[in-house]
């Protein structure tokens, strides 16, 4: 198992310099990953305003403030960008960091929230097949060689990326999948065969009802796990390695607790740090506490 923070780089977040130092903490407390979100969000009228810092920009400083530590976001909603400027900006970092950046996708925010600054609203269905398009956008740039594309929604004249990213065959792409717990469900996981053809899974969790399951205690998240990670090796033929990405509070969990999640099929586990960030919002120091705690090894 290896463990990551995400940095909320909202409220304290929003001081760049702050964002860094916590990075750094992080990595020589032993953590193996440090990941921002990547959002261009600003407050609505009805919301309380608050500072916000870019996730490309942070990794940028984080990658040359760090040696050792993963980078990435969590997660880039891709059908709200142009893919060939994620590709541009991704495989620069890559490079700076010397090979040390995973990129994670979704659809983005729901669909009364997004986009923020106007254009299209895009439902669901059309921002997979945006997502879809802009993935195979970034394999082809990323490759090095002459790459062409010409999608419903996407398209690129015949073009040479270069330089291409440290990583190859490409940078490591993890991509949420909707996990359906009712077993008739199952022949929609069009999403999960998405997350399958890339790197890595972030599993979302969704009940017979059709909702995102957010209240699972751990058992019931934990057989939710084994029967992804059951799926994913079934599905994959246990080829390759693959991860599967788990967020959870790590508080007050010890190394026998991370075990049980292991075994269970969790090869990476993000601490979901956002408490302390909602529980002081312009204090640092919680989440610094927390950070150089590390991880339960």
């Amino acid at each position: 198992m290896r463990f990551g923070v995400t940095l909320p780089n909202t409220g304290y977040g929003g001081a760049p310099a702050t964002l860094i130092q916590l990075a750094v903490d992080a990595e020589e407390a032993g953590w193996d990953g440090v990941f921002f979100w990547d959002t261009p969000y600003a407050a609505a009228p009805d919301e309380p305003p608050m500072e916000f810092a870019d996730a490309w920009v942070l990794l940028s400083g984080v990658a040359l403030s760090t040696e050792r530590v993963r980078l990435g976001t969590m997660l880039t909603p891709l059908a709200w960008h142009r893919p060939w400027l994620i590709a541009r900006q991704a495989a620069t970092i890559d490079r700076l960091s010397g090979g040390r950046l995973t990129l994670s996708v979704g659809l983005g925010a729901p669909d009364e929230q997004g986009p923020w600054f106007g254009g299209d609203e895009f439902d669901r269905r059309t921002r997979a097949a945006m997502l879809d398009e802009a993935l195979a956008v970034l394999k082809g740039l990323w490759s090095g060689e002459p790459f062409a594309f010409d999608g419903e929604h996407f398209s690129t004249r015949e073009v040479t990326f270069l330089p291409p990213p440290v990583q190859q065959p490409r940078i490591p792409i993890w991509v949420v999948g909707a996990w359906p717990r009712d077993p008739g469900m199952w022949p929609r996981r069009k999403s999960m065969r998405r997350a399958i053809r890339y790197d890595g899974l972030l599993p979302n969790v969704f009940g017979a009802d059709g909702a995102m399951v957010f209240d699972a205690t751990p058992d019931e998240a934990l057989d939710d796990l084994r029967a992804m990670s059951e799926w994913v090796a079934l599905e994959r033929d246990g080829t390759e390695s693959y991860d599967i990405v788990i967020e959870r509070s790590l508080p007050d969990v010890d190394a026998a607790e991370v075990a049980r999640w292991e075994e269970a099929g969790a090869t990476w586990w993000l601490d979901d740090a956002w408490w302390e960030m909602y529980g002081a919002p312009d204090d640092p120091e919680p989440l610094r506490r927390r950070i150089l705690r590390g991880p339960p090894r």
